[in-house]
């Protein structure tokens, strides 16, 4: 049987007995905090093939991202403690199981803590300006060195299609399956936001995830030291970022919360980390992106609410859920969060303007 402590061994063969715990929240990996009598510490990671199933892909783009912003950090004086992959003995820094999950051994990042809800616009600017580095660091990336760990990642409507062959719309008698589908209903043209205008859109190295976990602040104060969490790195659309980073940290409830129609998308927040990714990177991001900012979050909202709803139509078979009916919630939250973006559309197109008019990197 393979076992956290077993796949430790393989990395670290001669190193004494350690301590392994549960870290972190994630809906997708296995992490296990892994400490040492010395009081070193590190990160033991496990990709689910049926999440991940070419490991070496994602491992891949790793080492290319984390190479680049390690160069770039050694080079300046900001010193961002980017993660780094260990190997062992013989060089290796993956390992892949008989069931074909892969498991790679990470540096720990000290004095460090995330957040699941950001509880000040400070720590939105924060955000903000961390994706802004992470994008420009890497813009000058050769994207044909990347490949694309998660084919149609950001295809909505090929989401949309699963959830067509799988939804049987006249059948449920479930309010809240019945909700999710009258949402789908009346959002599904959304789909189709950036496809007439695709080309005129910047695409560069994204992360592919930055939710508010996946930023590090440091240990004592709202200062984002770090961005992890690199396995959905890839050549895309830097408004799929965007967009991924405001509906998660613009969301005051959180993504796991016991009232779905409270969900509300904050203005305050959403204006916060434009200021802080325009101070950065303002000049990354075209005319035709700055109109359709606003529309990104509302978009990536309702990928993710089909992407939970269709996961729970098919029994939970992609995201990690702890009680039955919970990718059903939180499908719920996503469609209330695309709502409220929708209903602030004129206000989110105002402070879009107003922010990127003024900014200094334009």
């Amino acid at each position: 049987m393979v076992t956290p402590e077993k796949i430790l061994k393989l990395f670290l063969p001669n190193q004494q007995q350690a301590k392994l715990q549960p870290l972190g929240q994630g809906k997708i990996n296995d992490t296990w905090l892994v400490t040492f009598n010395s009081g070193e510490r590190l990160v033991l990671q496990r990709l689910p093939a049926a999440v991940f199933p070419d490991p070496q892909c994602v491992m891949h783009n790793i080492r290319l991202v984390t190479s680049h912003l390690h160069a770039w950090s050694q080079q300046t004086e900001l010193h961002v403690p980017f993660l780094s992959l260990y190997t062992n003995p013989d060089g290796k820094d993956l390992f892949i199981d008989p069931c074909n999950n892969g498991w790679r051994l990470l540096t720990y990042i000290d004095c460090s803590r995330t957040v699941e809800e950001l509880d000040s616009p400070q720590q939105a600017y924060e955000i903000g300006r961390m994706l802004g580095l992470f994008h420009t660091v890497l813009a000058d990336v050769d994207h044909g060195q990347l490949r694309d760990p998660l084919p149609g990642f950001h295809d909505t409507l090929a989401y949309i299609k699963k959830y067509d062959q799988l939804s049987d719309q006249s059948a449920t008698t479930h309010l809240k399956e019945a909700a999710c589908i009258q949402f789908i209903k009346e959002m599904r043209s959304r789909a189709v936001t950036f496809t007439a205008r695709v080309e005129t859109l910047t695409h560069l190295v994204i992360h592919g995830d930055p939710k508010a976990s996946n930023f590090l602040f440091a240990e004592n104060k709202d200062t984002v030291i770090s961005i992890i969490d690199l396995d959905t790195v890839q050549a895309g659309l830097l408004l799929h970022d965007l967009g991924d980073c405001l509906r998660s940290c613009c969301n005051r409830q959180g993504e796991e919360h016991d009232n779905p129609e409270g969900t509300l998308f904050s203005a305050e927040f959403f204006a916060a980390i434009l200021e802080g990714y325009s101070s950065i990177a303002a000049s990354l991001l075209s005319d035709t992106d700055l109109q359709l900012l606003p529309d990104a979050a509302g978009l990536i909202s309702f990928e993710l609410g089909i992407r939970f709803f269709t996961d729970h139509l098919s029994g939970d078979t992609y995201f990690k859920t702890s009680r039955k009916g919970q990718n059903l919630d939180r499908a719920l939250i996503q469609f209330h969060l695309a709502e409220s973006i929708a209903r602030q559309q004129v206000l989110l197109h105002t402070i879009t303007a107003d922010i990127f008019r003024t900014s200094p990197m334009r």
